[in-house]
């Protein structure tokens, strides 16, 4: 497969995360300077698709948890991370990234666009309730009651 790197722009006014190197990504994202509009859906998997390449699924899990929930209370109220979803999204990651042969975030994107375009769709697949709206699974972590995740 061959798809086209975005990532290869260096510029400084940044209009989109793909702008970013995975490093620079990363950086500004933990050191809470990332522009808010810039982590919008895709931006989460890409965060959860670079932890998971450098330190596992767990850590991937502990490091995405923690930082979303610090991003939220500096740029919002701390009030709409969300426990389950965050983490059902770390491991739906991790399920597609031990299938891709891609080495970067666009080409792995290229390759599963379901986790994009289909984001809930996969999540009901292992929840037989809305976890979207459940304020236990806010919360806690609340494992799957359908199809267990790998």
């Amino acid at each position: 497969m061959t798809c086209i790197n975005p990532n290869l722009w260096y510029g400084k006014n940044h209009t989109h995360h793909s702008q970013f190197s995975d490093s620079e990504f990363v950086e500004s994202f933990e050191k809470g300077s990332l522009n808010p509009k810039l982590f919008n859906h895709e931006a989460h998997l890409r965060l959860a698709w670079i932890y998971i390449r450098d330190f596992g699924e767990q850590k991937a899990v502990e490091k995405t948890c923690a930082g979303i929930k610090h991003f939220d209370v500096i740029y919002g109220n701390g009030d709409k991370f969300h426990t389950t979803i965050t983490v059902a999204a770390v491991k739906v990651v991790h399920h597609f990234v031990k299938k891709s042969k891609s080495k970067t975030f666009s080409c792995f994107m290229e390759e599963f666009p379901r986790l994009k375009i289909a984001f809930k769709e996969l999540l009901d697949q292992h929840y037989g309730f809305n976890i979207f709206s459940s304020d236990e699974a806010k919360t806690n972590y609340i494992a799957p009651d359908k199809l267990p995740f790998d």
